[in-house]
């Protein structure tokens, strides 16, 4: 094997280990209540926090890709850096009954690091956790975030930080006539 193969699997495994100290730092900062985050919101925090960041600070957080989900957007490899997590004993994820729902919660066993994050993107992470567990069920973040980039998407399909900046709008007649003259143009 190449030296360069070696280089690209030290790569990956840092990558993976920076995708895993966001949602450790989500879940450690509800560590004194697991109730008060779930699967669901763990996601929405991820999501909202990367997004405001884009929005913000020209960055997101985490480089997570985020796919559309029946709940919402959520982060692609959030299950298997969960997994790792818990493999590694930094926390514990268990399945409990809530309103008779199956609902994940988050046993912290190990604090989270804080050093990645720069002070906005920790102000950011905790405004936008402390919106999502404290204004907010479930349902209604997950209902939240059906906007019309979630709605158009497809199961699955990749929905791009930038989409941040999508106004939902309405084409006009005066936009197709815009749009037929510009292809036209093209065309000749």
């Amino acid at each position: 094997m190449t030296p360069q193969f070696w280089m690209n699997l030290q790569t990956d495994y840092d990558l993976r280990r920076a995708a895993a100290r966001a949602p450790h730092y989500v879940c450690s900062q509800c560590a004194d209540d697991p109730t008060k985050l779930g699967a669901v919101k763990l996601n929405k925090a991820l999501w909202l926090s990367d997004l405001t960041s884009y929005y913000n600070l020209g960055a997101p957080i985490t480089d997570s890709r985020y796919v559309k989900r029946q709940y919402g957007p959520v982060p692609s490899g959030v299950v298997p850096v969960l997994r790792e997590l818990e493999l590694e004993g930094v926390l514990t994820v268990r399945s409990v009954e809530h309103f008779g729902k199956p609902k994940k919660e988050f046993i912290v066993r190990k604090p989270a690091e804080e050093s990645f994050l720069s002070l906005e993107e920790k102000e950011i992470v905790d405004q936008i956790l402390a919106w999502v567990t404290e204004r907010h069920t479930a349902i209604s973040i997950s209902n939240w975030s059906h906007d019309h980039i979630w709605q158009a998407a497809k199961d699955g399909e990749e929905i791009p930080h930038f989409t941040v900046f999508a106004n939902p709008g309405k084409i006009t007649d005066e936009d197709r006539e815009w749009a037929n003259t510009k292809l036209e143009g093209e065309r000749s």
